[in-house]
């Protein structure tokens, strides 16, 4: 699952985040909880948790089966 996660974040979500100066790095995938690592503007940003839910999680659960949630960790 880690590597189909990668692969989307790659094509669909970093993209995105970089038109705004941001950008995401997948750090775990345990047990449907995924972990970012926020960057660029993303990172401290007031709006990032609507980013990662309302965005990347509701995203990445439309794709793949199995995925609870989305976590941002420093």
């Amino acid at each position: 699952m880690f590597d189909q996660i990668k692969e989307i974040l790659e094509r669909d979500i970093r993209p995105l985040l970089a038109m705004h100066a941001g950008d995401a790095e997948l750090v775990s995938v345990d047990d449907g909880v995924v972990k970012l690592r926020l960057k660029g503007t993303c990172h401290g940003c007031m709006l990032s948790e609507v980013t990662l839910k309302a965005g990347v999680e509701q995203l990445l659960k439309s794709k793949l089966s199995g995925i609870k949630s989305v976590e941002a960790v420093e």
